[in-house]
């Protein structure tokens, strides 16, 4: 009997220990920058993410890295964490795998890049959106591919891939653009040739098979209407598009932001009734200066903020080291948004890094500035001195 109660409180401590070690090891803040374990103490593995809340719980999906350059090839597929709190991340697996069919779409070796999740009411359907390029065809495909799925963690169904809005003019184009003729021997960033892409020079060519998707987001309204934000036109225009209610095609009404800017990597949100929009330059893996733009309707017109990074002149034209990929609303008070993006490693693309920060106001301008770390609650007295 005695050394049965030895064995039980023996087993006790250990049990109170092994708590404690637990609760030590729980993250209670952000540490941009640094690895960032899950639940088995890996680093998350979900580049060029973006994240759902669905029923209480936050689901952050990504892309699926692996060692060395080949790493950033779509080798596994899209990663799926979950999260109550925003710091501490169980790994649910792989939401969405390639495939080992080599006249898929998605097979092992393509290019699987910022995938987004959103819930559809209507159909009950998870709805992933995602850059697509095919294997063997570098950057030239610069497709969107579509998933669906019954549960937030998938398994995820492939659907198709397509170059948006064929056969369709922006919304935003006069009956002049419509039935421009462009020079075929126009010098690359010539001051005409610039002139000839704001004009639609890569609309009209791409007219009937449909526009390029790079880089890309997706955001859905206070009234339930969802877009795709991307990156068209050889990286030269973002293209703003409405998709249908079931969230799986495009309605072909689409606008475009900023022709000939040069933007990529978009992220959105919406603050009292205006939608916010933070962009970055197209240099590659190498970080370069962020780029901010708002407007009283998602299709435009927009107007452009500046650089909403605050601090050296390192931090600011690099965005701290980093590159836009999603905006999330903070969970303990609306109307506060935090501000997520990648430090890419493309040498040792499993070692990318996250920089989450939270977005401050200046004279109505978003603005970032670094902190090494922060938490959820002290956002409030933050965001204060900066209102």
């Amino acid at each position: 009997m005695i050394r049965y109660k030895a064995i039980i409180s023996l087993a006790a401590l250990i049990f109170l220990f092994v708590g404690n070690t637990s609760s030590q090891e729980k993250q209670q803040s952000f540490k941009p920058g640094e690895l960032w374990p899950d639940n088995n103490g890996v680093h998350i593995n979900a580049h060029g993410g973006g994240i759902l809340k669905y029923e209480g719980t936050y689901f952050w999906f990504g892309e699926h890295k692996t060692e060395g350059e080949a790493g950033n090839r779509a080798n596994v597929g899209v990663h799926c964490y979950s999260s109550k709190d925003l710091y501490n991340w169980k790994d649910e697996g792989i939401a969405l795998a390639v495939s080992q069919d080599p006249e898929s779409e998605i097979v092992k070796g393509c290019v699987i890049e910022r995938p987004k999740v959103i819930f559809n009411q209507k159909t009950k359907k998870f709805v992933m959106w995602f850059h697509l390029e095919l294997k063997s065809m570098g950057y030239k495909a610069a497709r969107t591919g579509l998933a669906v799925a019954d549960s937030p963690t998938g398994p995820f169904r492939y659907i198709k891939s397509l170059n948006p809005n064929a056969g369709q003019w922006p919304i935003n184009f006069t009956k002049e653009q419509k039935e421009m003729q462009f020079p075929a021997n126009l010098k690359s960033w010539s001051v005409e040739w610039k002139n000839a892409v704001a004009n639609g020079m890569f609309i009209h060519r791409d007219f009937e098979k449909g526009q390029m998707a790079r880089d890309m987001t997706l955001f859905v309204d206070d009234d339930g209407k969802a877009y795709h934000i991307h990156s068209s036109e050889e990286n030269l225009t973002l293209h703003i598009s409405e998709l249908n209610d079931d969230y799986t095609d495009f309605t072909k009404n689409f606008a475009t932001v900023m022709p000939a800017g040069h933007n990529e990597a978009p992220a959105i949100f919406k603050k009292e009734g205006k939608y916010f929009l933070i962009t970055s330059g197209c240099t590659g893996w190498t970080p370069n200066a962020a780029r901010s733009f708002v407007a009283d309707h998602i299709l435009g017109p927009w107007t452009e903020l500046g650089n909403p990074c605050r601090g050296t002149e390192e931090e600011m034209k690099t965005t701290f080291e980093s590159q836009s990929t999603f905006i999330l609303e903070n969970p303990d008070n609306t109307g506060q948004y935090i501000f997520m993006a990648d430090r890419w490693r493309p040498k040792n693309a499993i070692d990318g890094r996250y920089i989450w920060l939270p977005i401050l106001f200046e004279e109505g301008k978003p603005t970032l500035k670094w902190m090494d770390n922060w938490d959820l609650s002290n956002i409030d007295y933050v965001t204060s001195l900066n209102d």
